[in-house]
């Protein structure tokens, strides 16, 4: 039994010492200086970049899957930061349209009513269109000077373009603006005829704007004497006569002058200068005659 013992030490041993020496050799192998590997450093380093990438795949997939998701989130939070942004560029846009259509018109105001002030020395005050009724018996507008500006009643009021009509009612602090469109010769409630003449004919033109024809658009100017010297392509304006309209107030361009009833008279269609639409702002007419 003790012999049986001793060889099994002796085997155990034997084998230690034979592990020992197979691990000297391979270390030899392993730092000696060679071209290739041997088959058991090619066995451990494939088997080693197998079990690697069987883990480090999945594992990198997740981890992109991750990131892609944090990128998802960044670009949300971008793409709304924009649409913010387009929104008030949107507004700022606007805003500024609007501020310089304003800018524009008011420039052009100005303009007209220094040319006005040098022509005739008549005092034009600037108002803004508060409302505007385009019913055909009651074409009006109301405006925001009353009777604390100085608004009287006949009063004439104009655009840039032309006459527009007169004032008709006044309060303290807004008046309403009969329009040309109201001329009726048969209505003594419409606006007053306009004593007109041709510019740069006044001293040989005459004629009475009496009314205006709702279908075509037309003012009539009627009792043209004849022989008087308008034709189409005139410039009508106000003569002046009869203290209401003050001269020289631009009303229209003459479309055509046929003979008028009887023969005695010529009859000429006006085309408005006005256009009498959406108005934002009108003038009102001041001369020395109102001003008192």
């Amino acid at each position: 039994m003790l012999k049986l013992f001793k060889l099994f030490n002796n085997k155990r041993l034997f084998i230690l010492l034979i592990t020992l020496v197979m691990f000297i050799v391979v270390m030899g192998f392993s730092l000696g200086t060679r071209k290739s590997l041997s088959w058991p450093e090619n066995f451990l380093r494939d088997t080693t970049g197998f079990v690697q990438n069987l883990f480090y795949k999945p594992a990198g997939y997740v981890a992109g899957l991750f990131q892609d998701i944090g990128n998802l989130h960044d670009l949300a939070e971008e793409n709304e930061q924009l649409k913010i942004v387009a929104a008030q560029y949107a507004r700022d846009k606007a805003q500024y349209n609007f501020i310089k259509a304003q800018y524009d018109r008011y420039q052009i105001d100005l303009k007209f009513t220094n040319a006005q002030k040098n022509l005739y020395k008549y005092d034009y005050r600037i108002a803004n269109v508060v409302s505007l009724t385009t019913e055909p018996s009651n074409n009006t507008l109301v405006i925001d000077l009353g009777a604390k500006d100085g608004i009287k009643l006949n009063m004439s009021v104009t655009s840039v373009e032309g006459l527009v009509g007169v004032i008709s009612k006044v309060s303290n602090f807004t008046s309403t603006v009969k329009l040309m469109t109201m001329m009726d010769l048969n209505d003594p409630n419409s606006q007053p005829p306009i004593a007109a003449t041709v510019f740069n004919k006044e001293g040989t033109t005459f004629g009475m704007i009496e009314s205006y024809d709702q279908q075509s658009g037309m003012l009539i100017m009627n009792k043209i004497p004849v022989g008087n010297p308008v034709v189409k392509g005139d410039t009508i304006i106000s003569s002046g006569i009869g203290g209401i309209y003050p001269r020289g107030m631009s009303i229209g361009t003459v479309e055509s002058v046929k003979v008028g009833e009887y023969g005695l008279t010529s009859t000429a269609i006006i085309k408005p200068a006005a256009g009498f639409q959406d108005w934002k702002e009108l003038f009102v007419v001041f001369t020395q005659e109102r001003a008192e």
